[in-house]
């Protein structure tokens, strides 16, 4: 029998800290065009939680898991206020808006959503941009709020497709890379249950299993591919982990997804799932 790559003392401290890492309270804070503030809540409270998000009005920006702050137009001296002020309170900006003629004070360029007029807010491209910030919070607000879900989701799975793909290309001490690349695609499917609100505890284990059997058939088709192709294995490998991490985290948002709505479906990494 085939010993697993990690004892399960790492799996159960993993849950722990997944436990403390998303049990995080702050809100989502909106700003700005009062009529705009309006339309952008409506959305991402839809069915959610409404407790998640507030206006900055009824309060300080202090405390916030971050500030989306909608402008209608230039940005007023009005509005240059309000974004120092989360520019001071350390708090985590996006700016949602007309695509301004002039840089928008406090905010970096890569934080500016453009908004043309007609158009939907860019929900899912904002919960990418609040898991570049802060992926804890990015994924406590989408566990209470499923508009900004598949956005955070999105994130989370490029990030850790990446973080493979580096160990895998830098690594070529046998078995030394899969308890890592292992260890990563286990904290990615738990992170992701989170997201989508189900429950971490002992029933999660089955799927903890099937992502461990998955790594085992990437580990094994990416040894036997730097085999055939020894001086750029090392890409190969590479390849294989960046591309196998993305199909784990995809084969989990479609199951995770189908739990959310209330249905069934295939455990993560089983040929069910990668076929729905």
């Amino acid at each position: 029998m085939r010993k697993l790559p990690l004892a399960p003392f790492t799996v159960f401290k993993l849950l722990r800290e997944l436990r403390t890492s998303t049990a995080d309270r702050r809100p989502l804070v909106l700003g700005g065009a009062r009529s705009l503030v309006d339309a952008l809540r409506h959305e991402l409270v839809r069915d959610g939680d409404a407790a998640a998000v507030r206006e900055a009005s009824l309060g300080a920006v202090d405390g916030a898991a971050g500030l989306v702050y909608v402008l209608a137009g230039e940005p007023t001296e009005e509005d240059e206020r309000a974004l120092r002020a989360a520019d001071v309170a350390g708090v985590p900006l996006i700016v949602v808006g007309p695509e301004p003629t002039t840089p928008v004070p406090y905010a970096l360029a890569t934080d500016v959503l453009p908004l043309r007029p007609g158009e939907r807010f860019p929900i899912e491209e904002l919960g990418r941009r609040l898991a570049g910030k802060d992926e804890d919070a990015a994924v406590a607000l989408g566990s209470k709020l499923p508009a900004l879900r598949r956005g955070v989701a999105e994130a989370l799975i490029a990030r850790v497709a990446r973080q493979n793909a580096v160990i895998a290309a830098a690594v070529f001490l046998p078995g030394v890379d899969f308890s890592v690349l292992t260890l990563n695609q286990l904290r990615l499917v738990l992170r992701l249950a989170v997201l989508y609100g189900q429950e971490i505890d002992a029933e999660r284990l089955p799927e903890i299993l099937g992502v461990v059997g998955t790594a085992l058939g990437f580990r094994a088709l990416a040894r036997q591919a730097r085999g055939l192709i020894p001086i750029a294995g090392w890409a190969v490998q590479s390849g294989v982990a960046y591309a196998g991490t993305r199909a784990l985290g995809e084969a989990a948002i479609r199951y995770f997804e189908t739990r959310a709505s209330g249905g069934g479906g295939p455990e993560p990494g089983s040929p069910g799932a990668d076929r729905a």
